[in-house]
């Protein structure tokens, strides 16, 4: 009987010895913190912590939708939204597949090009989601609604400013 409990005061002796970033690290993806993901699954329920043990907050009923992983702790994740709320969702409601949102309170143009006056072929209403596809210094390419083209960076929620890939 003593054994058992000298076995778990041992363990928890060593974690307490450890600096904090190291037990924290133990609880984490490795991922880069933050980093933007989407809402997987048609409801994501968001909690006040990182456990069912916490109440619901409020419900996602948006699959798609570009959130930003702010913290990890264990299998959850804090997530950020496009208004800035935040609260804590399991890590399978979510997805590694780049998504961005426009933003503001008027449509955006996407282009053909990535050029201010390259042809229009869309107007992109605010809170659009769109698949992001490639990211230039300032342009991203997107698809929404099976149409492809470009549209600012500046415009897109879901993006990092310096995000440049193909």
């Amino acid at each position: 009987m003593l054994a058992k409990h000298s076995f778990g005061f041992v363990i928890a002796l060593l974690l307490c010895s450890l600096p904090v970033s190291q037990v924290l690290a133990a609880h984490t993806s490795g991922l880069p913190i933050p980093r933007f993901v989407t809402l997987k699954p048609e409801e994501v329920n968001v909690r006040t912590g990182p456990g069912t043990r916490y109440p619901i907050q409020w419900v996602y009923h948006r699959p798609g939708m570009p959130v930003e992983v702010i913290e990890e702790y264990d299998l959850w994740r804090k997530i950020r939204d496009v208004e800035g709320t935040t609260g804590w969702v399991h890590k399978t409601m979510l997805d590694g597949k780049r998504n961005v949102m426009v933003r503001g309170k008027e449509p955006r143009i996407m282009r053909i090009d990535p050029e201010p006056d390259a042809k229009p072929i869309l107007k992109a209403e605010p809170l659009v989601t769109a698949r992001l596809m490639e990211c230039q210094p300032d342009w991203c390419r997107v698809q929404i609604s099976g149409r492809k083209g470009w549209l600012e960076k500046k415009y897109l929620w879901g993006v990092y400013p310096d995000d440049v890939f193909e």
